[in-house]
C-alpha cells in the first residue's frame, strides 16, 4: 500500500515494507553497538587535513518524506489494526516521521486521544543530530517528550554517545540519562567514560551535568564528583578547568588550577590560582572584554612572599621573601574607519619574572613588556600618529644602561604622493620627547646617553621609478633635518650643544635588469632568469658625535643593506656612505606551474671613502687600528654575500648563506640549513651556523658575542602512528663544548583523548653573550592532557615549537 498522511487526532496504516533497522544488542556496555548502527562513518580520500578521529557520524536520510502540514504525521507499517479502546497498533517495519522527527520499532501502540505513541523495540528515534536506539519506548506527539528504556544515543555534533538504564527527551528539549555513562571516544573504544546517576544534556545551552558521577578510565574509576557541568560544545561556561601540572628544578611541583567564569556574552574573566612548592601560593585572574569597535584582556598574578625557589639558582638571596608579581592591559579600539587606538601596559616586579612562572617555554623566553598609547589616522595621503611609548626590559638586575628611553609622547605626519609617470613624494616627520628613569652617574650608560630632551626630524623625499617587466630604475633624493633641545646629565658634557642641529641629505640610485630565457632540464621545461642589480648610495658626512643616541644602534649585515643607504637604525645617527653595491641573482621557475625551483644570490658594496660616523660608544675602540670596529669603517669591501635557496622538490629545501670578507680572505659568517617536510606529518631540519667575533656591531657590549661562534641545530616533528607524534631539539655550541637547549616532546592525540608531555633543558645566558661563566642550566617539564568533551589538562607549548622546530605546524600535530 501507499504512504499515508496522518493527523494526531486520526491514524491509518499502510502495509509497504521499508527497510529494517537492524538487531540490537542487549548489553550494558558503551562498545556493544556496531558502529554504523551509531550513524559512525569512516573517513575516505575527504578526510579534513589536521581530523585526528579516523570517521564522523553522519545522519542517515530519512525513509519518509514530511507531511504536507505541519504537525501532521506521515507513516508507513507491515499492518495496521484498531484496539477495543480506540487505540491504533501498527505492527512489522514501523517508520513514523512527524516534521524532523523519525521513530521506527516493530510494534507502535497510538492511544485513543493521539497524544502518545508507545513503541516496542528495537526501536530507533531521529531528530538532526540525534540519534537514540532502544528496547522500548513512549514518545509524545504534542510536545515531542520521549521516555527510551535501555537506550544507546549519539550527538552528532558534539561526538557525544552514550548508554542508559533510561533516557528521557523532556519537554524543553533537554536529555536525561538515568543511570547511564558516556564519552567522545569512537564507537568501540571506551578508553574514558562519565557515569552519572542523574544526567541532564542540555544542547540548546551546549553543557550537560551530571550527579554522583565517576569518571573512568577502562572502567576503572579514578574520580568521583557529587555534582559537576561538562561542555558539550565550543561554548564557555562557568566552572573550573582542569589543572596545569608541571615540574621544573627552580619551582619543584607546580600546580595551576583555572576557574572559569562566563560573566556576560561579551565578557568572562578565569581565576588562576597556582601553588609551587619551591615558591609558594600564586594568585592571578585574566578579565577579557568584547564590544563592537572595541576589544581589551586584564591579567596579572601576584606572590606575596616568594621562597626563592631552588638553593641553586644565582638569583636565590635576592629574590626570596620578595613580592613577585606581574600585570598586563591590552586594548584595541576604533572611532571610525580611518581612525584606530592602542592601549598596552605590561609590568613585572622585577625582570627574572617570566624565567620564574613562565607557564610555556614560550612566555619563559619573554624580552620585554611595552608600555604604550597610540591613535592612528589612515587618510588616502596622510598617516598621523600620537603615541606614548615604553618597555620594561625583563633583565635581573637589569642595568640603568640596558633601560630604554621613554618617548613622551611621540608625534608622526607621513604622507604620500604617486603620479602615474612614476614621480613620487614624500613628507616624514615625526616630534619625539625621550625621558629616562635611570641613574646618570652609571658608567654604563654612554655619554651620549646622559640626556633627556626633544628631537625634531624632517624627512621629506623625491624620486622616480620606472619598473617594466625587463627591469627598474629608481633615483631618490632625501633630506633629514633634525633638530634637538637637550637637557645634558654629566658635567662633563653639560657644555655640549643644547640644541645641536644636523641637515643630511641622502641621494641614492637602483637599477636592475631582468633576462629570461627557456631552458630544459631534467626531463622539464623551466624559465631562467639572470638579475643584475647596480644600486649607489651617498651620504655626505656630517659631525654627530656630540648627538645623543636615544633610539639608534648598527644595523646588523645582511643581503638587504646592501641595497639601503642607511647604516643605522633609528634618526639619531645618519651614517656618512660613498658606496657601489653590485649584485646578481637567477632563478629556475618551473614552466607548468610557475613555481620557484632554485634561486642564487651574490653581491657586495664597495666603498669609495672611509665612514667616519659612529655611535660613539667608547668600548668600540673606533681609533685603535687593532679593533674590529675600527676595521669596519675602514675597510674597502663590505662582505661578498652569497646565498641560495633550493626546493629540491615538494619535501626537500636548502637555504645556505655566506659573508666572506675578501679583503682578510676569510668567512665571517656561514649558515646552511636543510629542511625535509611530509604532508603526512614528517619534519626534519639541520642548520650549521659560524659567525667570527664582533661580526655584528649593534647592541651593547655584554650582548655582543665575544668568541667565534659555531653551532650545530636539529629539530625534528613526526607523526610515529596516526594519532602518535614525537618533537625534539638539539642545539650544541661547538665552540664551547656544550649543549644550549635539548628539547623532547612526546604527543598522543585522537578523537577520545590528547596527552602531550614536553621536556626541555636549556643554557640561560644572564644577558651576557661574550661570557659563559655565569650561564645557568635550567630544566623544565610540562603536561598537557584533555579529555575530548571533558576540557583540557595542562597548557600547550605549541607557539614555542614553532620558534623552535621549522615548519611546525600544530594543526598538523594537534
Amino acid at each position: 500500500m501507499g504512504q499515508r498522511t496522518f493527523r494526531t487526532v486520526a491514524w491509518l496504516a499502510g502495509v509497504v515494507s521499508v527497510a529494517s533497522v537492524g538487531t540490537l544488542v542487549n548489553a550494558e556496555d558503551l562498545a556493544s553497538l556496531p558502529a554504523d548502527q551509531l550513524d559512525w562513518v569512516a573517513w575516505g580520500s575527504d578526510r579534513p587535513a589536521g581530523e585526528v578521529c579516523q570517521g564522523h557520524y553522519v545522519m542517515p536520510d530519512y525513509l519518509l518524506a514530511p507531511a504536507a502540514e505541519a504537525g501532521h504525521v506521515r507513516g508507513q507499517s507491515d499492518t495496521a489494526t484498531y484496539g477495543s479502546e480506540g487505540q491504533t497498533e501498527l505492527n512489522g517495519r514501523v517508520i513514523l516521521r512527524q516534521g524532523e522527527q523519525q521513530l521506527q520499532a516493530s510494534q507502535a501502540t497510538l492511544a485513543n486521544d493521539r497524544s502518545k505513541v508507545d513503541l516496542q523495540g528495537p526501536i530507533t528515534y531521529r531528530q538532526p543530530g540525534v540519534l537514540v536506539r532502544g528496547d522500548q519506548g513512549e514518545f509524545g506527539l504534542n510536545n515531542q517528550a520521549a521516555d527510551v528504556q535501555r537506550a544507546y544515543f549519539v550527538f552528532h555534533q558534539a561526538r557525544l554517545r552514550g548508554n542508559a538504564q533510561r533516557l528521557e527527551r523532556l519537554n524543553d528539549g533537554q536529555y536525561r540519562i538515568l543511570s547511564g555513562s558516556f564519552t567522545t571516544c569512537e564507537p568501540q573504544s571506551r578508553l574514558w567514560t562519565l557515569n552519572g546517576h542523574n544526567v541532564v544534556i542540555n544542547r540548546a545551552a551546549g553543557y550537560g551535568t551530571a550527579t554522583h558521577s565517576t569518571l573512568r578510565f577502562y572502567d576503572v574509576p579514578v574520580f568521583y564528583w557529587p555534582w559537576v557541568r561538562f561542555p558539550i560544545d565550543d561554548r564557555r561556561l562557568t566552572g573550573m578547568l582542569y589543572p596545569s601540572v608541571g615540574y621544573s628544578n627552580s619551582n619543584g611541583f607546580d600546580y595551576l588550577q583555572p576557574i572559569y567564569l562566563n560573566l556576560a556574552p561579551n565578557y568572562d574573566a578565569t581565576l588562576y590560582p597556582r601553588y609551587m612548592a619551591r615558591r609558594g601560593l600564586v594568585m592571578g585572574g585574566q578579565f577579557r572584554y568584547l564590544f563592537d569597535t572595541d576589544r581589551g584582556t586584564i591579567e596579572g598574578n601576584y606572590l606575596n612572599s616568594d621562597k626563592g625557589g631552588s638553593r641553586d639558582d644565582s638569583n636565590y638571596d635576592l629574590l626570596r621573601q620578595k613580592k613577585r608579581w606581574y600585570i598586563n592591559f591590552q586594548h584595541d579600539g576604533s572611532f571610525n574607519a580611518r581612525t584606530t587606538y592602542q592601549l598596552r601596559y605590561g609590568a613585572a616586579s622585577d625582570g627574572n619574572y617570566f624565567e620564574d612562572f613562565g607557564s610555556t617555554f614560550a612566555e619563559q623566553n619573554t624580552d620585554n613588556l611595552e608600555r604604550r598609547a597610540q591613535i592612528d589616522y589612515q587618510g588616502d595621503v596622510w598617516h598621523l600618529q600620537a603615541r606614548a611609548r615604553g618597555y620594561q626590559v625583563m633583565d635581573f638586575p637589569v642595568k640603568d644602561s640596558d633601560k630604554p628611553f621613554y618617548e613622551l609622547p611621540s608625534l608622526s605626519a607621513n604622507a604620500s604622493w604617486q603620479q602615474s609617470s612614476g614621480t613620487y613624494a614624500e613628507w616624514n616627520s615625526n616630534v619625539t620627547n625621550f625621558t629616562r628613569d635611570v641613574r646618570w652617574n652609571d658608567t654604563a650608560i654612554k655619554d651620549t646617553e646622559a640626556v633627556t630632551g626633544a628631537r625634531l626630524n624632517l624627512a621629506p623625499a623625491i624620486g622616480y621609478r620606472r619598473a617594466p617587466s625587463w627591469g627598474f630604475f629608481e633615483p631618490r633624493a632625501q633630506m633629514y633635518l633634525t633638530q634637538y633641545q637637550l637637557d645634558w646629565k654629566r658635567a662633563n658634557n653639560r657644555d655640549w650643544d643644547k640644541n645641536p642641529g644636523r641637515a643630511v641629505p641622502v641621494l641614492s640610485v637602483d637599477s636592475g635588469l631582468v633576462f629570461e630565457r627557456p631552458t630544459h632540464l631534467f626531463g622539464s621545461d623551466w624559465r631562467q632568469t639572470l638579475e643584475p642589480r647596480l644600486y649607489y648610495a651617498y651620504v655626505p658626512h656630517r659631525n654627530q658625535d656630540n648627538l645623543p643616541t636615544f633610539d639608534t644602534d648598527y644595523l646588523s649585515p645582511s643581503w638587504s643593506q646592501l641595497w639601503t643607504p642607511f647604516r643605522f637604525n633609528g634618526i639619531d645617527r645618519i651614517g656618512d656612505v660613498n658606496k657601489l653595491s653590485y649584485g646578481v641573482s637567477s632563478r629556475f621557475l618551473e614552466d607548468a606551474t610557475g613555481r620557484e625551483r632554485f634561486a642564487a644570490s651574490i653581491g657586495q658594496s664597495r666603498y669609495f671613502e672611509d665612514r667616519k660616523v659612529t655611535d660613539n660608544d667608547p668600548s668600540k675602540h673606533f681609533d685603535d687600528q687593532k679593533s674590529d670596529y675600527w676595521y669596519m669603517n675602514h675597510r674597502k669591501n663590505s662582505p661578498a654575500i652569497g646565498q641560495l635557496t633550493w626546493n629540491i622538490n615538494d619535501r626537500y629545501r636548502v637555504r645556505y648563506a655566506n659573508f666572506f670578507d675578501t679583503e682578510r680572505g676569510h668567512t665571517e659568517r656561514n649558515e646552511v640549513y636543510l629542511h625535509y617536510q611530509h604532508p603526512a606529518g614528517r619534519i626534519f631540519n639541520l642548520g650549521y651556523r659560524w659567525q667570527v667575533k664582533d661580526f655584528d656591531p649593534s647592541g651593547d657590549l655584554e650582548d655582543r658575542l665575544g668568541y667565534n661562534r659555531e653551532e650545530y641545530d636539529t629539530s625534528f616533528a613526526l607523526k610515529v602512528n596516526g594519532p602518535f607524534s614525537v618533537v625534539g631539539r638539539y642545539l650544541f655550541d661547538h665552540t664551547n663544548d656544550r649543549s644550549l637547549e635539548t628539547l623532547a616532546g612526546v604527543q598522543y592525540n585522537d578523537c577520545c583523548y590528547a596527552v602531550e608531555v614536553a621536556w626541555r633543558v636549556y643554557r640561560d645566558d644572564n644577558d651576557t653573550t661574550n661570557r659563559i661563566d655565569d650561564d645557568e642550566l635550567k630544566r623544565g617539564i610540562f603536561l598537557r592532557f584533555m579529555l575530548k568533551g571533558l576540557g583540557g589538562l595542562g597548557n600547550k607549548p605549541e607557539t614555542y615549537y614553532q620558534q623552535a622546530i621549522e615548519g611546525y605546524d600544530p594543526v598538523l600535530f594537534q
